[in-house]
């Protein structure tokens, strides 16, 4: 009979819808009618810490067990030359996992339209200007990268590594909260691999839409039971939380129950208001490429 890891039970972690929304979103644009300002403002920015939601998970901006960076894309960046033609492209943004904050997403979807006739002498007073704010906003150094479409056609779309295990049969009856409960591991086994799933989805803590994205686990430790895996993946179906929390959530579920060597744990969501939100933990050092899939 094979050993098996045992589900651990969840004694620091918080689950309740009730708790999902962080006090800060309350006062943020997101939900809520907002005028669409044309003309450079920085302070349409909202901030949302993340000290909160660590608390949730049990941990502090000392104590966090990742490393990791949230890759934000715009699809709809545009501003003016000094002669008033418009330019377009795309941007990506990186922003560090243990940055005080969070940026809510329909203010930086303000911010960034604020852009659209502002005039800029080029693309590189743009990237400078974009560093300066959202640094600011996030409390730490913010990586931008502005890129022509041309750039973007020749690149064409990634595939995630590994398996994909969302043809598995699998039952599944609860979707209101994470169930890591449901996660099984063989611990006389320790094996290296990567496996990915199309199938997650969770709801905006704020608004109640959904959030459409695709994972991948990347780990070194016991063997991680497909099946189970992915039923625990399907439970967040309805829960209610940031794309950020989500992906730490199963990082730390994975790491308490697999106890392993290695472990990155990344997702890739759908876009919505003209951004995606990519958010990457790892027990690694950074080495991901911002690379879109065929949803995004």
């Amino acid at each position: 009979m094979k050993a098996r890891c045992k589900p651990y039970k969840l004694a620091a972690l918080i689950i309740d819808p009730g708790i999902a929304m962080h006090p800060a979103a309350e006062h943020s644009p997101l939900g809520k009618s907002s005028e669409y300002i044309a003309t450079y403002t920085p302070s349409l920015l909202f901030p949302i810490p993340r000290a909160a939601k660590w608390a949730e998970l049990g941990l502090t901006a000392q104590t966090l067990p990742y490393k990791g960076v949230d890759f934000w894309n715009c699809y709809e960046l545009s501003w003016l030359l000094p002669s008033g033609k418009p330019v377009v492209a795309i941007a990506e943004f990186s922003i560090p996992a243990d940055s005080p904050n969070i940026i809510e997403s329909k203010s930086f979807k303000l911010y960034l339209n604020s852009l659209n006739q502002t005039a800029f002498d080029g693309a590189a007073r743009v990237q400078a200007t974009l560093e300066k704010d959202l640094s600011a906003a996030a409390g730490k150094p913010v990586g931008v990268r502005i890129r022509n479409l041309v750039e973007i056609e020749e690149e064409g779309v990634a595939v995630l590594p590994g398996v994909c295990i969302d043809e598995l049969d699998i039952t599944v009856s609860s979707y209101d909260q994470p169930q890591p409960e449901l996660l099984r591991c063989d611990d006389s086994q320790v094996i290296e691999e990567a496996v990915h799933s199309h199938l997650l989805k969770s709801n905006c803590p704020v608004t109640s839409q959904p959030d459409w994205g695709s994972v991948v686990v990347e780990y070194r430790g016991a063997a991680l039971d497909h099946a189970s895996l992915l039923a625990y993946i399907v439970s967040f179906r309805q829960h209610s939380d940031f794309h950020e929390q989500c992906v730490e959530r199963i990082f730390l579920d994975l790491q308490r129950l697999l106890k392993p060597e290695k472990l990155t744990v990344y997702a890739r969501y759908v876009r919505r208001g003209g951004l995606d939100i990519n958010p990457y933990r790892s027990t690694e050092v950074l080495d991901v490429a911002n690379r879109r899939l065929a949803r995004q």
